[in-house]
């Protein structure tokens, strides 16, 4: 009986295997959802210059500190400014200049009196409450200070990144691309959705739940059709799908079946590995890499649940790596069980849980078919090979599968 190895020992081999993907400029939109490769440092500061953060009258604050509803202040008004619109650079002592939000606040000028505090007049304003001396002025630097370290190398490029980005004028930034993931079912029983069924075919449901999965981690995700059980046409089909593949991973055919044709395909495309975890569901496993660009590929077991599982335990990280995270794996947190559960000895078996409030029930039965059950969770229970049981109350490792890490 061939040794089964650890999960450990199997992450570990296609993490030390995987390398990052090459750094290269790319735009905002695109490098959002990814780490960036390098810190971006301030050019400017945020706000660029004095501006007003009210609609209403650019005023010296010494000219109206006295007043009040019942003794108003009037000013006449010599100007107006808006919104890149800086015709008047400077406000002469007892004159007031109408101003917007975001215009550039005159020299000379050191407080705004809001539309409301006013009488709203044109050629003369009445004021009839005194702002505070910089009151609804935002001054230059106050947000951002040039030189600043606005992002750091490594952290993850979300939306409001972007929009700081772009607010300090950069347009580019250096990322690693998202990895080109290719997905191959292989089985000839396998049918699209949409199409008829015969007597003895089933929908291909696991090339769609991969590229999906992929999709949500980052990659971007090409699902070929399902590829019938012939070492030819997997072996072509393969080798036309290397050009665009920055990782391949097929579901099926690695098992010890008469027809389980991966492991003789692959022979002869690159060097490929395949074993037995000790885990449950996903026990029988491949990781290697093939092709001239040595491109590493995973062949997960053909069963829906063992698939997904071993998706989120192997490819994820190794997808993570080619984006250059810092975090690679799934976290794990800690949960009360809500019921008991047997486990098998020697082997790590993640179970489909429903997670709320840091407890964990159970969903459904053990087997590896199950995809509804596999629908209704939103986690997975990790039980240690050392553990055979576990008793209601316990407390248990439980990994989130919608989590954002």
């Amino acid at each position: 009986m061939t040794e089964l190895i650890s999960v450990r020992d199997h992450l570990d081999r296609v993490l030390d295997t995987i390398r990052p993907l090459g750094i290269y400029e790319q735009t905002l939109l695109d490098a959002c959802g990814l780490p960036t490769a390098e810190d971006v440092v301030a050019p400017m500061p945020l706000p660029a210059f004095d501006n007003s953060a009210m609609d209403g009258y650019a005023v010296n604050q010494l000219d109206v500190v006295d007043a009040s509803p019942d003794h108003p202040i009037h000013l006449p008004v010599v100007g107006e400014l808006g919104a890149g619109q800086s015709r008047i650079l400077a406000l002469s002592p007892g004159t007031a200049v109408k101003i917007m939000t975001g215009a550039p606040v005159p020299s000379g000028a050191t407080a705004v009196v809001p539309y409301e505090w006013t009488d709203r007049g044109v050629a003369q304003v009445q004021i009839s409450k005194a702002p505070k001396p910089g009151q609804h002025i935002r001054r230059a630097g106050e947000d951002i200070e040039k030189g600043d370290v606005l992002i750091s190398a490594g952290s993850v490029l979300g939306p409001r990144h972007v929009g700081l980005l772009a607010a300090v004028g950069r347009a580019t930034i250096s990322a690693r691309p998202k990895p080109r993931v290719v997905i191959m079912s292989t089985g000839t029983e396998l049918r699209d959705p949409g199409t008829p069924l015969g007597h003895d075919s089933i929908y291909d449901s696991n090339s769609y739940m991969l590229a999906a999965a992929v999709r949500a981690v980052g990659g971007i995700p090409y699902r070929v059709g399902p590829v019938p059980d012939e070492r030819k046409v997997f072996t072509e089909a393969l080798r036309d799908q290397l050009v665009r593949a920055d990782l391949v991973v097929t579901s099926g055919g690695v098992s010890e079946g008469d027809y389980d044709v991966v492991k003789e395909s692959l022979k002869s495309v690159g060097h490929v590995w395949f074993g037995g975890v000790a885990m449950q569901p996903g026990k029988p496993q491949g990781f290697g890499l093939i092709g001239d660009e040595r491109t590493p590929i995973f062949t997960l077991p053909g069963n829906p649940v063992s698939s997904y599982v071993s998706f989120q335990v192997f490819v994820l990280p190794a997808i993570r790596k080619l984006m250059g995270c810092r975090v690679l794996e799934r976290p794990t947190h800690t949960a009360r069980l809500t019921h008991g559960l047997s486990s098998p000895e020697g082997k790590t078996q993640f179970v489909r849980a429903s997670y709320d409030s840091r407890t964990a029930t159970p969903v459904g039965g053990n087997g590896s078919h199950l995809i509804g059950d596999l629908a209704d969770s939103n986690a997975l229970i990790v039980v240690p090979p050392e553990q055979t049981s576990l008793a209601p109350g316990s407390s248990v490792e439980v990994m989130l599968l919608d989590e954002e890490f």
